[in-house]
């Protein structure tokens, strides 16, 4: 049994080199329809890979209170767009200050995106991105320290020149060997002393955390204020069920501090950093189906391709097939012979449309700064699909081929 399947495959083999610009041609048919499927399959796995990553640099038992947006009504009625007040330091260090609730609690501000880092004569792109921060906020966004130290209560409360840069800048600032700690620091108008370096991170989703500088909160309180600077506040726990009753307590004190009434909804808003990873990472379902369906029309393509080559070459073939019969091949022998060819077809046209998807997937993957996918169970999925079109393209042809009467094949011309 074994010896007749490699035989089949042997004589598959050397009917797809004699008809060689045919054969590739059927392959590249079937290879663009994997390729189409796996690539943008492993591109979208490649997408969520990085939101996830992106969204656990706050830390899976995160959550954030932050400002809540305009709030616009359309229709009829006398309903207008609600502008909610910023939260405030005053309101946020109140929460922080008064929330009992076992978790770590910081409170952090933006102060400026477009902020040009300098020592000495070398200086970095006006796209650092300038954070004011309490001692706590490096544990509550999963924020490492490789070199140097954190803030201590003293620098955050007094707003310390001190700053702690990510390892971009260190490495647009520094010489390889040199250490960044200590060293004093250009950043706007003032002057500040390195005291720590971030781990690095990597970019994800236009994201990069290691292009951040971060200095003391009421540092940047002072130096880079603007009317109605907001302010943020982030709470840690350390157990994921500790979550929602974390977020109630703090939902329900915070509205004391803010002094919503009673039936109101919320001015401010909740986020937790898994819930909006999980709300982008469903977007990118709608995106996986229509690939799927695309993916799927080029199979379909791909297999009346592959069905009509077998019949040409059933059609080209009926002498050879007329000869096989005279030496003794049965129905069932030529039956194989084609059925096989059809299915090595496949499987030909399914390697190459798996290597190129998961070549154009990865592309994509680099390109969003996420990690190198090998999507296995799309690779699964596409030698499966191929087989099936071979199954059902070959079916008919060898069914012929096999039905040929040999004294006409003989005389057939």
């Amino acid at each position: 049994m074994n010896n007749l399947i490699v035989e089949n495959i042997r004589i598959s083999l050397e009917a797809i080199r004699s008809h060689l610009l045919r054969s590739i041609l059927t392959v590249l048919i079937i290879a663009f329809g994997i390729m189409a499927l796996v690539g943008i399959l492993t591109a979208i796995d490649s997408i969520k890979y990085s939101l996830n990553e992106n969204f656990a640099m706050m830390g899976a038992n995160t959550f954030t209170l932050r400002n809540r947006e305009l709030n616009i009504h359309i229709g009829g009625g006398n309903q207008r767009s609600e502008r909610f007040q910023s939260i405030t330091y005053k309101q946020a260090l109140e929460f922080k200050d008064t929330y009992t609730f076992p978790a770590y609690t910081s409170v952090y501000t933006f102060g400026t995106g477009i902020a040009t880092l300098k020592y000495e004569s070398k200086k970095t792109d006006p796209n650092v991105r300038i954070v004011g921060s309490d001692e706590n906020y490096f544990i509550t966004s999963g924020l490492e320290i490789e070199k140097g130290r954190n803030f201590n209560q003293n620098e955050v409360y007094f707003g310390s020149s001190v700053a702690v840069i990510g390892s971009e800048i260190a490495s647009r600032l520094f010489e390889k060997n040199e250490n960044p700690i200590d060293k004093i620091i250009s950043v706007g108008p003032g002057k500040y002393r390195i005291i720590g370096v971030l781990k690095e991170k990597g970019s994800s989703v236009g994201f990069n955390s290691d292009r951040r500088c971060i200095l003391p909160l009421n540092n940047v309180r002072q130096y880079f204020s603007r009317p109605n600077m907001n302010f943020s506040i982030n709470i840690n726990v350390d157990m994921s069920e500790k979550m929602e009753p974390a977020i109630g307590e703090a939902t329900g004190l915070f509205r004391v501090i803010r002094g919503d009434i009673l039936g109101e909804p919320d001015t401010f808003g909740v986020a937790k950093s898994d819930s909006i990873a999980e709300m982008l990472i469903g977007l990118t379902g709608k995106v996986r189906l229509a690939a799927t369906f695309i993916g799927l029309i080029t199979l379909m393509g791909a297999a009346i391709g592959l069905m009509n080559i077998m019949l040409v070459s059933v059609t080209e073939r009926t002498r050879e097939i007329g000869v096989r019969k005279a030496m003794g091949a049965t129905k069932r022998t030529i039956r194989n012979q084609f059925f096989v060819e059809a299915i090595v077809i496949g499987q030909l046209g399914g390697l190459v449309g798996i290597f190129l998807g998961i070549l154009i997937g990865n592309i994509m993957s680099l390109v969003i700064g996420s990690a190198f996918i090998v999507p296995w169970e799309w690779i699964l999925l596409g030698v499966g699909l191929c087989f099936s079109v071979a199954v059902i393209s070959g079916i008919i042809p060898a069914h012929k081929a096999a039905k040929l009467d040999p004294i006409e094949s003989l005389r057939y011309e």
